[in-house]
């Protein structure tokens, strides 16, 4: 465009541009950006997070190698930390504090150290998903991928190193006198069910982590009384035969719990179907779905935050 000036000349001006008046919003869509880092649908999230599958398993295996790597035993702390916990917790509650009441020695130990193990693997599950996100932060600021990929991650990783010390846990149960017979091959879905139940427990957890640092020096209180509430030691129903019957029920029914007497009843001849509650399996899988499809979306809802400051 041109005018005529008071003195004759002509002046040029710019032509208008046509994405005058556009909003930020309308600009976008009309150039077909978006926002960086912005959270996928839902069902494109799995399809991204299916699509990660081969770093989660090398990130997992690589965390692993390297949890012991500055120790000389190396990975074999990873069945020596349960055993000695085992062997204490032996010593006090089943020496001193008599927990074994209405057990033999032969199905106690056996009690014990299984219920030490099955615990370890869900309390390590979640202290490394408090961490998951804050203790990544790099990572997770300079790579784009699905957020979701690193408590899944650490629940693999716990996974193994649970797998790791079965070898353990079947010498113990052998030693005391509980042959190898078709109901150790409830042990797959045990530990699939309560694999499930870990990383959707981790996930809630990264998600309150990242947001709540502090919530790591918080967790092994929580996590220590949890542990003392799932009849780790001693029997729940043997322990609380004198009060009042709900309190039992209710300590029997925690997932935790549950877990860990499926495991005791698929390894233990002498620990029968009458130490589980009702129902038992029905509510290992509701505990396993509910917990792990909630804690997804729980955690993908927040995918956009993480790593934001």
């Amino acid at each position: 465009m041109s005018e005529t000036t008071h003195d004759g000349g002509v002046a040029v001006s710019d032509r208008p541009s046509p994405d005058d008046g556009l909003s930020a919003g309308e600009l976008a869509a009309k150039y077909g950006l978006a926002v960086s880092g912005a959270r996928p649908g839902l069902a494109e999230y799995v399809r991204q997070l299916w699509g990660r599958r081969h770093f989660i398993l090398a990130f997992s295996q690589a965390k692993l190698t390297a949890q012991y790597s500055q120790a000389k035993l190396g990975q074999l702390w990873q069945v020596a930390t349960p055993l000695l916990n085992a062997l204490v917790y032996f010593l006090i509650f089943g020496l001193i504090l008599k927990a074994d009441r209405g057990m033999d020695r032969e199905v106690y130990i056996p009690f014990l150290v299984t219920g030490v193990f099955v615990f370890t693997f869900t309390q390590s599950s979640v202290m490394a998903g408090v961490r998951a996100i804050s203790g990544n932060l790099g990572l997770v600021r300079a790579l784009h991928f699905p957020r979701a990929a690193l408590p899944v991650s650490f629940s693999l990783q716990q996974l193994q190193q649970l797998l790791f010390s079965m070898i353990v846990l079947f010498l113990v149960a052998v030693g005391f006198g509980s042959y190898p017979g078709l109901s150790w091959l409830l042990i797959v879905p045990v530990l699939a069910l309560q694999f499930l139940f870990n990383t959707g427990l981790a996930m809630i957890m990264a998600r309150l982590g990242a947001k709540t640092p502090d919530l790591a020096q918080l967790m092994p209180f929580v996590m220590r009384t949890w542990m003392y509430a799932s009849g780790v030691m001693f029997s729940i129903p043997i322990m609380l035969e004198d009060k009042p019957a709900w309190i039992a029920d209710i300590l029997q029914w925690n997932p935790a719990a549950i877990y860990m007497d499926l495991m005791r009843f698929a390894l233990i001849d002498g620990y029968g179907s009458g130490n589980l509650p009702p129902h038992v399996w029905a509510v290992a899988g509701g505990w396993a779905v509910l917990v792990a499809v909630g804690g997804f979306v729980y955690f993908w809802k927040a995918e956009e935050r993480y790593g934001r400051g």
